[in-house]
């Protein structure tokens, strides 16, 4: 998947504003971050907790949690070995956290 997959998936999704910079793009609900760019090969994703851990084991080549964010509700995805219905999936949850 390449960032401009995930910018045309999150811009798809109702609600959904772009936002950051040219080089760090990110998408909001009410704003809310459901997903940003960090670098040509990660997003960070913001999932419910109790969700993270399904994604992480199901996906365990597309989805990592570096020790910064254990606390929070995100996860990174790697863009180049990520499986693109994964990261929408993903990015799906974060929309549907983010909505309400």
């Amino acid at each position: 998947m390449t960032p401009v997959e995930v910018a045309r998936y999150a811009e798809s999704l109702p609600l959904v504003k772009r936002k950051g910079t040219s080089t760090r793009p990110a998408w909001y609900v009410h704003d809310r971050l459901v997903v940003r760019l960090d670098d040509p090969n990660t997003v960070v994703i913001r999932v419910p907790l109790s969700r993270r851990e399904s994604l992480l084991e199901t996906y365990p080549d597309s989805f990592g949690v570096p020790p910064s964010m254990e606390a929070h509700h995100k996860v990174e995805a790697y863009l180049d070995r990520a499986d693109p219905s994964a990261v929408r999936a993903a990015i799906d949850l974060a929309w549907e956290m983010q909505r309400r």
